[in-house]
């Protein structure tokens, strides 16, 4: 709540900017002016040490680290222009003729946050003309002009001023814009005056304005004007270099221009603006100038005031009227387009080459001529022969402004009088800026009436050099609310000014973040801005509020520290809230002690109390009745902690009475003693928490005060700011007393004298039972007798005119509070507790008003049977959704549920979640149904569950959920094995609409378009069909819908329809349809098994092609009769193919009694297509035989074989085959024996050239014993006829076969 000193920037580059400007020049060592410095600082500041606390004045920079070298190289920046603009994006240091930019950059700092810099983006020389040098220097930010901006710069231009009376505009990156000979003397001074929102009504709206000090004149350039020139000349500059040529000629810029008279020297100025007299100051004036005879105008006129210092007076007033003095230039308006008109055609006749060097030098070497000024006479002055101003610094609002002169004075002028008010002496070779601060948003916008306009506070920045110290002063006769030590050597930078090209219009809704005034520290290279809170500026240093603001600091300081003893901060506490004066401050106070988590109890009852007393005594009219009526009720509320505190550590407690109604507990819990304990050892599974977490841990008394607050009535209300906070609170009001530490109807009395409401201490204890399940179910029988004692009745709960059918609101909470939760074991005993003890409560009313042999039977009690059986049903579910999955973190996490989600989940949640389960525990419908019917390791638990839901897990409505459920996660990750198996043909439409559609038609064409099965992994994941045919055999299959319910107890569920009624909702499907596009299927699993080249589309005519992915229950026009040779030909050879590709893949055939591969079912398959597809199967099984003997599986080939139907074309292929077995034997074995040539000698010579015109090179395995060749012949001799054309040859190589068998 003080001025703060903040670094925001930093510096870049410093020593090359340094040794860029001081070229072959040795900086020198500064002098020793610490003799002046300490007599400077020998002045008297008890005034404002005794009441003003300011930590940040001993922190100086100043160290003794490093001082040498700062001795040696600080200094250099004081022979040098410094400019920085007002968005402090751009930094400009310049020196005789050179110059450096620096421009804003982001960087990643060592803590990981972003960092502004200033880093050079140009250095170079800025003279132009011989022996001139840069005097004076600003940097103009330009608003930008889309309508998308908020405030923030287009770009930013340099202005310079230069000895030879030259000023001259660049970019940011040194590119020059406009340059203009105003005057021939040195430019003294730049300034600028850019527009500000008015603060009130009646305030004259000021322009934007260019002001340049020379030493005998003025010139004022409009802002408007300036502003469209800049970006016409940046544009024609950016033109140029685009065309390759660096040579504009922008037109002469209008200005007015005034002799300043009746000052013998000036050094500086201030533009203040558009000012109107009133007319009494109207009348004295021109009474003053003109005499008794003066005449005076109707209205007033408008005046630019311009405030000049230097010597001869001291301080000038000058006044310019408006519309007295047309402006400079008089044939501005008719050169300007002329001169408009030859520079674009000179630039033009550039860019085409028309222009030499020879027109351009007479040009460049011609001086510009200078207009003569107009004179403008001092109005008045501060006239002070000996004393000479140095600077004038206006402030933000153009009332006031600061002079510094060469007698180390600072002045503090008021404009509109023309007078000095203040004066500080000591501050020799001063810098001065300004800070404006805004009221805060508070009281005075807030107002029933119409908001109050925001109050604004200034304060004068002044920097002494010769001190290393920065302060700031309060205006007008304010103290010093501020003081820095800072370094030697700095330079205190205020603009004055914002963006210029801003009106009234587009300000509208702008954030224009500027910085007002910055220290630059040539050392560090830090950027530093003041900040001043704006109470600061409310009155002096007496003030209650300022004194209450310091007291509240202290106060915050003391919290803040590490190391208090107890007694310090509870003596220092209440001697600051009893000191301020102020009820909101106190009531900030007051609040931050008790937010802080180091104070003890003890502590804050004892400030509390000692605070309440102070307003007690006081005068009840001025109390204020807020902070009053907070201190009584935080002080209950301490009071209430520190008795709980004190009842949950009792010396010793007798053990607790054991009731009727714990007897009735008993017998409940032994009934559902097992199903409990499966689910503790699920429940008991570790898991990592953190101490401050737990439980256990001690409640803080700020915790405890955040969640309770106090009434006007007295009573107490409990605030829910989160599950954990509410947790935490019923832990600490009632573990106590469940675990028997903590004397129960003593705490029970404690919390209702406090004015809690039983409800909501009935839902911290229920909220503290259901949190805490691994304690509550390892140790049921101990807690439960306690639990017991905590749920008394209150009165109202169950009336004395007590009816059977009415329902007790309290014990409503209790059920709604255990159907709710997902804790099912601390829930079914919670409710069996509170049923026991509602049961005792009713039969006692009952016995009064029922006579002995009548039985009450109540709704209550009713809908406690109902919440008990439905809290076991959970349990038992629960315990089975516990199970660790096989595939462990990668099965996913268990499922939570309770009573109410299964409600909502309506007449399938059961099925849902148990289907869930099913695809955790990676279990395939067989295994499944093998669980339900023999039994297994999961067999207990899964059929517990089956029988406490019978209907809603029947078999046909559990595999419907299981079947969706892997569909659903196949769709997924098309990795996940699909087991799409269920009853219910619906499932199979939906499934098949829902998710397999648009995969099975993207693979489909897919593989159309590239004619073969894609090789990228994802498209083989797109076209995945190997259980496509599930959803033909569920469409074959007639199966009655089965019926479907739901248990008594759960016939209240309402949500969702399940999806075993979304099945039987489904229309039944056009078989055809099916079947059709089961035949694509196939034949897509077949090209993407066996990578065969395919195009699948093609296989089908246009009526096939048009009837695929289309709705399974449409009808559509389906091929019918005989289909096209030529299509029936492509179909029996891609068959073949897949025939061929099968035989290829098949292993070594299976070892009699082992069970078949898994894709053995092939051929069978193939032939099934076969027969859809018009393709002759005969001519399958024949291909199928051949290539087998071919692969040398001679026993698969003869199974085969008895299939076939044309023996005679058979026997004619299998003749080849066996030739050139025999010939591979006789004449291409590497390893031919005597025996073998002799008989090759032997052989018939008809015989003898067959075998040499075979080629065994067709053959996959020729290398096969001869005595399946002999079996081959064989069975070949048998199927040919004798009077077949080859029989004899068939003999003649049974011959050959039998000799070379008896040989080897």
């Amino acid at each position: 709540m003080s001025c703060c000193l903040l670094e925001f920037c930093r510096v870049q580059d410093l020593k090359t900017v340094r040794e860029f400007l001081f070229q072959n020049q040795k900086l020198e060592p500064p002098e020793d002016n610490t003799q002046t410095a300490e007599n400077e600082l020998s002045w008297d500041t008890s005034d404002w040490e005794s009441a003003w606390d300011h930590p940040e004045e001993p922190k100086g920079d100043g160290n003794t680290v490093g001082e040498e070298s700062v001795a040696q190289t600080a200094p250099w920046m004081q022979d040098c222009v410094v400019a920085l603009s007002p968005c402090s994006d751009l930094l400009v240091v310049a020196r005789d003729h050179r110059a450096v930019f620096l421009t804003a950059k982001w960087r990643s700092g060592d803590s990981g946050r972003e960092e502004m810099t200033l880093a050079v983006s140009w250095s170079g020389t800025l003279s132009a003309e011989d022996g001139e040098c840069v005097s004076s220097v600003i940097c103009i930010p330009l608003a930008s002009q889309k309508r998308s901006s908020t405030g923030r710069p287009d770009w930013t231009c340099v202005v310079v001023g230069f000895s030879s009376g030259y000023v001259r505009f660049y970019t940011e990156y040194g590119v020059l814009l406009l340059s203009q000979l105003l005057n021939e003397d040195p430019v003294l001074r730049l300034k600028c005056r850019t527009y500000e929102i008015p603060r009130h009504p009646g305030v004259t709206e000021q322009h934007e304005e260019l002001s340049i000090l020379y030493p005998a004149a003025l010139v004022t350039i409009d802002g408007f004007s300036l502003y469209q020139s800049l970006r016409a000349c940046r544009n024609q500059v950016a033109r140029a270099a685009a065309a390759g040529s660096d040579s504009i000629q922008p037109p002469p810029l209008a200005y007015k221009k005034w002799g300043l008279q009746d000052m013998d020297t000036i050094v500086d100025h201030s533009s203040v603006g558009i000012m109107t007299l009133c007319v009494f100051d109207q009348m004295k004036n021109a009474s003053t100038l003109g005499g008794f005879h003066a005449t005076v105008k109707g209205s007033p006129p408008a005046m630019s005031q311009y405030i000049t210092v230097g010597g001869g007076p001291y301080t000038g007033f000058y006044y310019a009227i408006e519309g007295s003095s047309q402006p400079l230039l008089s044939h501005v308006a008719l050169a300007v387009a002329s001169k408009l008109t030859s520079a674009l055609f000179s630039a033009a006749s550039g860019w085409l080459g028309w222009k030499n060097k020879s027109e351009e030098e007479p040009a460049q070497k011609q001086k510009p001529k200078v207009e003569p000024a107009t004179p403008m006479a001092v109005r008045f002055g501060l006239p002070d022969s000996r004393r000479h101003g140095e600077s004038i610094c206006l402030s933000p609002c153009n009332t006031l402004a600061g002079v510094t002169d060469d007698f180390g004075r600072v002045t503090l002028l008021d404009v509109a009088r023309g007078i000095a008010i203040r004066m500080w002496k000591g501050y020799r070779d001063a810098q001065l800026g300004w800070v404006q601060v805004s009221e805060g948003r508070g009281d005075r916008e807030s107002s029933p009436s119409a908001p109050l306009p925001r109050r604004h506070a200034q304060f004068l920045v002044i920097y002494a050099p010769r001190r290393g110290i920065l302060e700031v002063w309060g205006t007008q006769q304010g103290p010093r609310v501020g003081a820095f030590t800072v370094g030697k050597h700095c330079r205190l930078l205020y603009a004055g000014y914002r963006l210029m090209g801003v009106n009234s219009v587009t300000s509208q809704g702008w954030q224009l973040h500027t910085q007002q005034v910055c220290l630059l520290d040539p050392t560090s290279g830090a950027l530093r801005t003041i900040t001043v809170p704006f109470h600061l500026a409310l009155s002096d240093k007496k003030s209650e509020r300022a004194k209450d603001m310091h007291l509240l600091k202290r106060l915050t300081t003391i919290l803040r520290s590490r190391e208090v003893e107890p007694d310090i901060l509870e003596s220092e506490a209440k001697s600051v809230l009893l000191d301020i004066k102020h009820p909101a401050i106190k009531k900030q106070a007051l609040e931050s002690l008790l937010a802080n988590k180091k104070a003890p109890v003890s502590c804050l009852t004892g400030v509390t109390r000692a605070l309440h007393d102070s307003l007690r005594e006081q005068d009840p009219e001025a109390v204020d009745e807020a902070l009053l009526q907070l201190c009584s009720s935080q002080l209950k509320l301490l009071t209430l902690y520190t008795d709980l505190q004190q009842l949950h550590h009792p010396p010793s407690l007798s053990p607790h009475p054991q009731s009727d109604s714990a007897v009735g507990v008993e017998e409940e819990l032994s009934r559902v003693d097992g199903a409990l304990r499966r689910y503790a050892q699920l429940a008991s599974r570790p898991s990592v928490s953190f101490a401050q977490d737990s439980p256990d841990a001690p409640l803080p008394a700020r915790t405890f005060l955040s969640q309770l607050e106090g009434g006007e009535g007295g009573e107490v209300v409990v605030v829910r700011n989160g599950d954990e906070a509410w947790n935490r609170l019923g832990s600490f009001l009632f573990w106590g007393c469940l675990t028997g530490q903590s004397p129960i109807h003593r705490v029970c009395n404690k919390l209702e004298l406090a004015g809690i409401s039983p409800q909501q201490l009935l839902s911290l204890l229920l909220s503290v039972w259901l949190h805490r399940e691994k304690e509550v179910i390892t140790k049921p029988e101990d807690i439960i007798l306690y639990h017991l004692s905590l749920l008394p009745v209150p009165p109202g709960a169950v009336e004395e005119s007590w009816d059977s059918q009415s329902v007790s609101p309290w014990w409503q909470q209790v059920r709604s509070a255990c159907v709710q939760s997902n804790s099912a074991g601390a829930a079914l005993l919670a409710a069996l507790v509170a049923h026991r003890a509602a049961k005792s409560s009713i039969t006692r009313l009952s016995d009064s008003k029922i006579q002995a042999d009548w039985e009450a039977v109540s709704l209550e009690l009713e809908q406690w049977a109902v919440c008990v059986r439905q809290l076991e049903d959970v349990l038992a579910l629960q315990t089975l959704l516990w199970l660790p999955s096989p595939l462990g973190p990668a099965g996913g996490a268990p499922a939570q549920c309770c009573a109410k989600s299964l409600h909502e989940g309506g007449r399938g949640g059961v099925a849902d979640s148990v289907a869930k389960w099913v695809f955790r525990q990676n279990l395939a419908p067989e295994r499944l149904k093998e669980i339900l019917l023999l039994g297994g390791s999961l067999s207990e638990l899964l059929v517990a569950v089956s029988q406490r839901f019978p209907d809603s897990l029947s078999p046909d409505l559990l595999l419907a959920h299981c079947c969706w459920e892997y569909v659903v996660q196949w769709n997924k990750d098309p990795e996940t094995p699909g087991r799409f198996l269920s009853s219910l043909t619906g499932i199979s439409s939906m499934m098949w609409s829902t998710f397999m559609v648009k995969r099975f038609s993207a693979a489909a064409y897919l593989m159309e378009k590239v004619g073969k099965a894609p090789k990228d992994r994802l498209c083989r994941r797109v076209s995945r069909q190997s259980n496509s045919n599930s959803l033909a055999d569920s469409a074959v299959e007639e199966v009655a819908p089965p019926e479907l319910c739901v248990e008594e107890v759960w016939c209240g569920a309402q949500g969702p329809a399940s999806i075993a009624e979304l099945a039987l909702e489904q229309r039944g499907v056009h078989f055809p349809l099916v079947q059709h596009h089961y035949l694509l299927a196939a034949l897509l699993h077949a090209a993407m098994t066996f990578g065969l080249r395919v195009k699948p589309l093609s296989l089908f005519d246009s009526k096939g092609k048009n009837a695929f992915f289309r709705e399974l229950t449409s009808i559509q026009l389906m091929p019918s009769g005989d289909m096209d040779p030529g299509l029936v030909s492509l179909r029996q050879e891609y068959l073949l193919r897949v025939l061929t590709a099968w035989v290829q893949a098949t292993d070594e055939p299976p070892a009699p009694g082992s069970a078949p591969s898994g894709a053995d079912w092939w051929p069978s398959l193939c032939l099934e297509l076969g027969v859809l597809l018009q393709v002759n199967p005969d001519v399958l099984r024949r291909h199928l035989v051949c290539e087998l003997y071919n692969q040398g599986l001679d026993p698969r080939a003869e199974e085969v074989m008895l299939e076939v139907e044309d023996k005679d074309v058979l026997g004619s292929q299998l003749l080849v085959l066996t030739g050139q077995r025999l010939s591979y034997s006789l004449l291409h074995s590497q390893s031919q024996t005597r025996g073998a040539m002799e008989l090759l000698a032997r052989l018939p010579p008809t015989l003898c050239t067959w075998l040499k015109a075979m080629d065994p090179s067709e053959l996959r395995c020729p290398m096969v014993p001869l005595g399946q060749s002999r079996r081959l012949v064989s069975r070949l001799i048998e199927i040919l006829p004798e009077n077949h054309a080859q029989y004899s040859l068939a003999l003649h190589l049974l011959e050959a076969v039998e000799a070379l068998t008896t040989e080897a």
